[in-house]
């Protein structure tokens, strides 16, 4: 399937504008001493510094620095789309711009390193709702209400504590019950008397509650 290739006339002026001004920036930097591959490098170092000025910006309207670095390096950008127009003769470079040029990378890096390593500001936070004071609490008495006559308050019976309720006797499972009853059966058959309750709980090192349970289910005394 082919697939049609949309031009964005933006876009294409954007790319047309970024070579030109790279031209420029690269001409003047030769111009001023930077020859070979240091030539070539000052447009990438202008623009990338643009870039992150732009960014900046776009996260931190409010950010002071970021509008400083933008406007240096658009005016670095657009410095040398002017002079490279014949307002400045290319083949004798004033010394101070020979100074600009050459001490232009220092600068980059100090703004792209702010720019980066500077932390935004936190999002407002949203206001906090003011507590509204509790209304006091008024306390209401119905006068509808019978007044009580002490000599009917005496007379009415004291209701008596209610009894508490016994412990419920726990669950003794069956594979305990019937090693209790193989040491209750061993016992008697080795001794002839039966074996006491007391006698089987220190056998079996268990609770009080578990060892009665067990000595009511053999009926053990």
């Amino acid at each position: 399937m082919s697939r049609s290739i949309r031009f964005d006339a933006v876009l294409v002026q954007a790319v047309i504008a970024g070579a030109l001004s790279f031209a420029h920036l690269h001409d003047l930097a030769e111009a001023a001493g930077q020859t070979g591959w240091k030539a070539w490098a000052y447009p990438v170092s202008v623009d990338l510094l643009l870039v992150a000025a732009w960014r900046r910006l776009r996260t931190a309207r409010r950010d002071s620095s970021a509008w400083t670095w933008f406007v240096i390096a658009l005016t670095a950008s657009l410095g040398a789309n002017v002079a490279t127009a014949g307002l400045l003769d290319l083949a004798h470079v004033p010394a101070w711009l020979r100074i600009l040029v050459a001490g232009w990378p220092a600068l980059a890096f100090l703004g792209g390193t702010l720019l980066v390593h500077t932390p935004t500001d936190p999002p407002a936070s949203p206001a906090q709702p003011v507590d509204e004071p509790a209304a006091p609490e008024v306390e209401m008495h119905r006068t509808d209400e019978p007044a009580l006559d002490p000599d009917s308050a005496a007379a009415v019976p004291e209701l008596a504590p209610a009894a508490p309720r016994p412990a419920p006797t726990p669950a003794v499972p069956v594979a305990l019950l019937d090693h209790a009853r193989k040491i209750t059966d061993a016992h008697q058959a080795s001794t002839g008397s039966p074996m006491t309750a007391d006698a089987l709980s220190a056998r079996l090192q268990l609770p009080a509650p578990v060892a009665d349970a067990i000595a009511a289910e053999l009926q053990l005394t």
